[in-house]
């Protein structure tokens, strides 16, 4: 049974660095946080920020799944963090809402 839609109107709270973004057909929060940045870097097999800033540059649709995961596991969004890869999710979007997130704790 597929739950990952939801129709609860979220607020992102801005002063944590939260962001929202709809997603799999409902909004979402992003955030990234101190163990967002470390899931990245296991995720991307990068060691440091330096060598992660610079894989962010060019992400492949591989890469840009394990960031939004770790962004949405950082927003509390657990369980469509665990669900990437079957949602129904616009790459255009999910490419956006990371730039959002990280811009937001710029």
């Amino acid at each position: 049974m597929n739950r990952l839609p939801r129709t609860v109107t979220l607020t992102a709270n801005g002063a944590r660095g939260e962001v929202a973004a709809m997603l799999a057909g409902a909004e979402r929060r992003l955030c990234l946080t101190l163990g967002a940045l470390a899931e990245m870097e296991t995720g991307l097999g990068v060691a440091g920020m330096a060598a992660l800033a610079e894989r962010l540059r060019a992400l492949s649709a591989g890469d840009l799944t394990v960031v939004l995961a770790a962004l949405l596991r950082g927003g509390g969004e657990h369980e469509l963090a665990g669900a990437l890869a079957t949602a129904p999710i616009d790459p255009r979007a999910a490419a956006e809402a990371v730039a959002r997130a990280f811009e937001a704790t710029a």
